[in-house]
């Protein structure tokens, strides 16, 4: 058997709420300013290259899963022990009951980031994730794979209030932890997390579970990221078929490196 201990954190998991979710706005209308200052009074040659690097920044702060240009995202548990979070995307799926019983066996918990529509069409798996003592996490109403990242704020806002309102019919209570599809966040997202008391969750070691079907290379690759405090990015339902293989390996190489598995405390905003 497997022992992954399942222990609260000896300090405080910051539940890291969006206060001021239209900042980026005051600075795109700073910076765009600035570069029309620049083009008007230095030309194109000094305007454009300005603008092209303002608009680069905003894409990094898109593009990248743990920027906090937007808004705050936690991206690892503030702790110097050998912990780590497992974080579980994309179902409920057919892999979860066989994930379930894993978990039970190394005496491991996790979060589960579920899709709503998925969740409302199987919501006995849910009832069961939370019965074995696991948390849900806000993981959009449709998973739009390809567009997330370009969401409107209405659409946004849609994806992310429709999820809590099925989760929370489902079990009783709405989730505190949202993750942004494929990780990529736009400006309009922080709204609606800070007005659901939601925190933005992105992870420190992934090892592309998604779409790599080989379970020795994605823990090897996860590994490579392993940290004091790790949040550990794995999927469910792949088309692939290979993610329960993906963590009973897991389960059994954080045993042998001598890390446990733990949820955050779920602490008041700060």
């Amino acid at each position: 058997m497997i022992h992954v201990m399942s222990t609260p954190l000896p300090h405080r998991v910051p539940h890291r709420i969006p206060r001021h979710p239209h900042a980026w706005l005051v600075v795109l209308l700073a910076s765009q300013g600035a570069v029309a200052l620049l083009w008007w009074s230095l030309g194109w040659r000094v305007g454009l290259p300005v603008m092209l690097a303002t608009h680069a920044l905003f894409w990094w702060g898109v593009m990248k899963p743990d920027s906090r240009m937007f808004g705050p995202v936690l991206s690892r548990l503030p702790t110097a022990e050998k912990v780590v979070w497992l974080t579980i995307d994309d179902g409920p799926s057919d892999d979860t009951p066989a994930m379930l019983d894993l978990l039970d066996a190394a005496g491991a918990r996790a979060t589960f980031f579920v899709v709503g529509d998925r969740a409302a069409a199987r919501p006995e798996l849910v009832r069961e994730m939370v019965r074995r003592g696991h948390t849900l996490g806000n993981h959009s109403r449709s998973h739009p794979q390809v567009w997330f990242w370009a969401l409107g704020p209405r659409r946004m806002r849609c994806e992310i209030e429709q999820t809590q309102a099925q989760l929370a019919g489902i079990t009783g209570s709405p989730p505190r932890w949202f993750r942004a599809v494929v990780g990529m966040a736009n400006p309009f997202v922080h709204a609606p997390l800070r007005d659901q008391s939601l925190t933005r969750v992105a992870w420190t070691a992934r090892g592309f579970d998604a779409v790599a079907a080989d379970p020795t290379a994605v823990v090897a690759r996860i590994e490579r990221d392993l940290a004091p405090g790790a949040i550990i990015l794995l999927h469910e339902g792949a088309k692939h078929g290979r993610n329960v293989e993906v963590l009973a390996l897991l389960l059994q190489r954080l045993q042998a490196l001598g890390y446990r598995a733990v949820l955050p405390e779920r602490e008041p905003d700060l």
